[in-house]
């Protein structure tokens, strides 16, 4: 099992930008994708971004594309999510996942951090 701790969130006008990480533990060479979804209240879990461990290719939902960068460090085993250009409508909490398939979907998905909360006031 892998363990992932999410930092980096916070409360950010629009138009600003964050930085957030996920420090990965206990990482296999079974986890492939690491990426990032988010949620807000009454709503389903949304694919942000996926990043390939190996290759470092890289997927991204629709409404961050062109915002967001994600990228990793492998030498520290983790994650980064770069966000510019932060809108109201990015308000969420922020999940870290790791699995064993570069999709964006969940399913494709087993170990999830606690999450970190964003809020982007107007």
């Amino acid at each position: 099992q892998v363990q992932l701790v999410e930092s980096g969130g916070g409360l950010v006008q629009a138009g600003a930008s964050l930085r957030l990480s996920c420090a990965a533990s206990g990482r296999s060479f079974s986890t492939d994708t690491m990426g990032w979804f988010r949620q807000t209240p009454g709503k389903e879990r949304e694919f942000a971004a996926a990043i390939k461990w190996s290759s470092g290719s890289t997927l991204y939902g629709d409404s961050v594309k062109g915002r967001f960068t994600i990228n990793r460090d492998k030498a520290k085993n983790t994650m980064y999510l770069q966000m510019n250009s932060l809108k109201p409508e990015d308000t969420a909490v922020y999940y870290c996942a790791a699995g064993r398939q570069y999709t964006p979907l969940r399913g494709g998905y087993d170990d999830w951090g606690q999450g970190t909360q964003v809020t982007v006031s107007s």
